[in-house]
């Protein structure tokens, strides 16, 4: 199965991230619920203005079940337009405006609740849908400067700018408009803060992912770039040493030579160390897809372990090698060329860094494997430890340094897996990798695990 493209985690991204923020308008339009409630009853009761209150209560019960239906949207479903967030603003920006209607229109001073649905519009929407909420919203607005039911004050008419006029209660009616503004605007502030704080958390963090996502995309792309010349080079190579092999095997016939045992033991060494440079161009081949007529080798994960590390001992000079597997239980594995060269790498990291002792660790915890890979040297920079994987990071002087780790990295993480570096209390430093056992688990031919 084709892995997904870039563009299409991204948009994946911003669909979840409209998710996240499709909860926070969910919880808000629930708070907004009881708070006008609240504000009814207070207006209501305590005030003793007259209000529609069974018109005022059907919308609020329309608020509600809109609002139940948005949390069914969200738990049914991965993830949401931008479309549908607008969707949702425009039926609060609706709602309120019937609301308003009902409460002296314009003149009420709540009117000031549209600028939040414009606050939020312009956080969680692009440009054009931005726009559509703004002038719906100042359509609205000017509709209610004209078409509104009037609110009746006791012991006076309507509110300021009311048909009747205010001469008589000017005083009380200005005085509760104040109040009614003050209360609009402390509630406007306090979900302006406290929403619109968190939605931007979720743009930044999706921002942060998007960034890592593009990040990964142009090491990969890197990676791709030197396996193409990897594999290149393995297929020029692979005449010439073919060739080498035959005109040392040609030599060893020699009578000189086969005479000589000093001469027959360098031979001997000579070409041990060409069977090893065609096992390595072999095996280039072999992770880049050119399989050279060697089949898959089935093995377990137990026996794959000590093979390569026992592979990796006999051409490798180091002090003391302490090597410890427990794999139970053990499952089984095609052996793969790129896994073994990835702990290649991290074994020839730490020799270079502890020539005399190298530890190697491997256990099955729940689905992963852990391998643990320690030296006893000097540990890693804290420079290091930041930047650890990236390309050419590297205290060796010396072109091409630090693309080892770069590529155990990736090839780690296309696997589902973790590759951490750690400096150990005691001195030297550890490298962890964390497989899953599925990425690596023999396939039946169902497609199921062995």
């Amino acid at each position: 199965m084709a892995e997904p493209s870039a563009t299409t985690l991204v948009a994946g991204t911003a669909e979840t991230t409209n998710r996240k923020n499709l909860l926070l308008l969910i919880q808000l339009r629930a708070l907004a619920v009881l708070g006008q409630i609240v504000t009814i009853l207070y207006v209501a009761v305590v005030l003793g203005v007259t209000l529609p209150l069974v018109q005022l209560f059907v919308v609020l019960g329309a608020l509600a079940a809109l609002n139940l239906l948005a949390l069914l949207r969200y738990r049914i479903t991965s993830g949401i337009t931008s479309a549908e967030l607008m969707m949702q603003l425009l039926l609060d920006v609706a709602a309120l405006t019937m609301q308003l209607y009902l409460t002296g229109g314009a003149t009420n001073p709540f009117i000031s609740l549209y600028l939040l649905q414009v606050i939020l519009a312009a956080v969680l929407l692009d440009r054009l849908a931005v726009w559509i909420v703004v002038a719906v919203a100042t359509g609205c607005f000017v509709f209610l400067t004209g078409s509104y039911r009037e609110l009746v004050i006791p012991g006076g008419h309507g509110l300021p700018g009311g048909h009747d006029g205010v001469a008589a209660q000017g005083g009380r009616i200005f005085g509760l408009h104040i109040q009614g503004m003050l209360i609009s605007f402390v509630l406007a502030a306090i979900l302006v803060v406290v929403f619109v704080g968190r939605i931007q958390r979720n743009l930044r963090a999706r921002d942060a992912y998007v960034a890592e996502l593009r990040q990964h995309s142009a090491e990969e792309d890197h990676v791709v770039r030197m396996g193409l010349l990897a594999s290149g080079a393995a297929h020029e190579l692979g005449t010439p040493l073919a060739t080498l092999s035959v005109i040392m095997g040609d030599w060893q016939q020699m009578p000189a030579i086969a005479s000589d045992p000093a001469l027959s033991g360098e031979l001997a060494e000579m070409q041990a160390e060409l069977d090893r440079c065609k096992a390595i161009v072999s095996g280039i081949l072999l992770s880049s897809g050119d399989m050279r007529g060697e089949g898959t080798v089935r093995t377990t994960l137990g026996r794959f372990l000590d093979e390569t590390v026992a592979e990796w001992r006999t051409s490798r000079p180091v002090g003391r090698l302490d090597y410890q597997a427990k794999i139970e239980p053990d499952i089984a594995i095609v052996s793969d060329a790129a896994m073994k060269q990835v702990l290649a790498n991290v074994l020839d990291n730490a020799r270079e860094a502890s020539p005399d002792f190298v530890g190697v660790t491997a256990r099955r915890i729940g689905g992963d494997v852990v391998i643990g890979i320690r030296d006893a040297g000097p540990g890693f920079a804290a420079e290091r430890l930041k930047s650890f994987g990236k390309p050419y990071n590297s205290s060796k002087n010396r072109p091409g340094s630090g693309l080892g780790l770069f590529l155990v990295v990736n090839v780690v993480r296309k696997l589902g897996g973790t590759v951490v570096a750690v400096n150990n209390p005691e001195g030297g430093a550890t490298v962890r990798l964390t497989l899953p056992l599925r990425a690596l688990a023999l396939k039946d031919e169902d497609g199921s695990g062995a």
